[in-house]
């Protein structure tokens, strides 16, 4: 499930609640849980004991666990109870999901090319890249904004191509530079599946993935990662 509401966007495989402006908002998994389920049945209203099925199977809370994940999400949303733009308490009973919402997957359409996705891993940090150009640094307008020592506010910029599985790499004239494999890097470099990018203190791995196939076992000749 992909679907934007305002100026955010939720996606469950990925399991990403992105905003235009304010990058990656951080969710705990039992709150991310939560706004799916009430996006997904929007705009049912879920009672507390359905939602506590969904949130802890098999496991007894009380409902006051609910109401600290409901707090989170306003707080995540910038929303309110008094004045809910996103999230409707039902006296009693239980939330439900008020806000205009439209679904971004589009299973009608056919695809022409294979897909090819890319996507870099940070810790248990999933970062789905975007067809085009992403900049990498510490300014929250960046498409992979890294809020870590020694990250320049633009750092580096990573380009995908829509029906290709090229990925190029550039550091932007950055304080600390950019490394691959443990390598500074100059010039724009191609990556394949499983490179390990350092920007400051953070260790990324790129995971391509084309028609159902991981690239990761590919390797390309030194003299040919300098484009």
């Amino acid at each position: 499930m992909r679907v934007r509401f305002a100026d955010f966007t939720l996606d469950s495989a990925t399991r990403q609640l992105l905003h235009r402006g304010r990058g990656e908002i951080r969710l705990s998994p039992k709150a991310f849980d939560l706004l799916a389920a009430l996006i997904e049945q929007r705009p049912t209203v879920l009672d507390k004991a359905e939602l506590h099925r969904r949130i802890w199977p098999d496991t007894y809370v009380v409902d006051a666990n609910l109401n600290v994940l409901v707090a989170e999400i306003r707080r995540a949303l910038e929303d309110s109870r008094r004045n809910a733009k996103f999230i409707r308490t039902v006296h009693a009973i239980g939330y439900a999901f008020c806000g205009e919402a439209v679904d971004l997957t589009d299973r009608s359409a056919p695809r022409k090319t294979p897909p090819v996705r890319f996507w870099l891993v940070w810790n248990e940090r999933v970062i789905v890249l975007e067809d085009g150009d992403n900049t990498i640094g510490r300014d929250p307008q960046c498409t992979v904004w890294l809020d870590a020592s020694g990250v320049s506010r633009r750092h580096a910029r990573i380009r995908t191509v829509r029906g290709d599985d090229a990925v190029l790499l550039q550091d932007l004239g950055s304080k600390n530079g950019t490394l691959v494999q443990n390598s500074p890097i100059t010039g724009q470099v191609r990556l394949t599946d499983g490179a390990v990018i350092q920007i400051g203190s953070v260790q990324l791995k790129l995971r391509v993935w084309s028609d159902g196939k991981s690239k990761e076992t590919e390797r390309i000749p030194p003299k040919r990662k300098l484009v």
